[in-house]
């Protein structure tokens, strides 16, 4: 695939040979469409957004999922993506859409490798928010995965998710 974009039906081949259930296939295109969605509200707006990265981000983001349900399905997930041939563009949205994003000093107590796991570009906190706002395949409420994150004591991340909320919504509205 080298710098090329999977299509919406690469990806999805790509999900379902390394292993992905059906479940999670559904949650993968539920959190693209969204994803999309939100995309083409920032290009309506005036900003730059690529819209096929989006897409393919979002339906790529829990490709490691095939190998485990952890929080390791990140670090899974990229190198199956990369095994792929998968763009770095792409990696980079797998690898940075866990919570709101991960601290150096959280993805080494983790043991991750070194890296990059908080979202930075558009593209990125777009696959990231939308992930936040689908539960298995449907919308829910940015404040249910906040205070989800509160009772399991993970403030920090809840607090990134709060504030990449208050980003997207300050791009495109509030967007529930």
């Amino acid at each position: 695939m080298s710098n090329q974009l999977p299509t919406e039906k690469q990806a999805l081949q790509i999900l379902k040979e390394a292993g992905c259930s059906p479940k999670v296939i559904v949650h993968c295109k539920a959190v693209s469409k969204l994803a999309v969605e939100i995309a083409q509200k920032c290009q309506k707006k005036g900003l730059k957004v690529d819209v096929d990265l989006v897409r393919a981000g979002g339906l790529l983001h829990d490709l490691g999922r095939a190998k485990t349900h952890t929080v390791n399905h990140v670090v899974a997930g990229v190198e199956i993506a990369r095994v792929q041939g998968v763009p770095e563009s792409v990696v980079a949205c797998i690898s940075r859409h866990l919570g709101g994003g991960l601290t150096l000093a959280e993805a080494k107590k983790l043991g991750w490798p070194d890296g990059v796991y908080a979202p930075h570009a558009v593209e990125e906190k777009i696959v990231c928010y939308a992930d936040k706002l689908i539960g298995t395949s449907r919308r829910i409420p940015i404040e249910k995965t906040v205070n989800s994150l509160r009772r399991e004591k993970l403030n920090d991340a809840a607090d990134r998710v709060q504030q990449l909320h208050e980003e997207i919504s300050k791009l495109v509205g509030d967007y529930p």
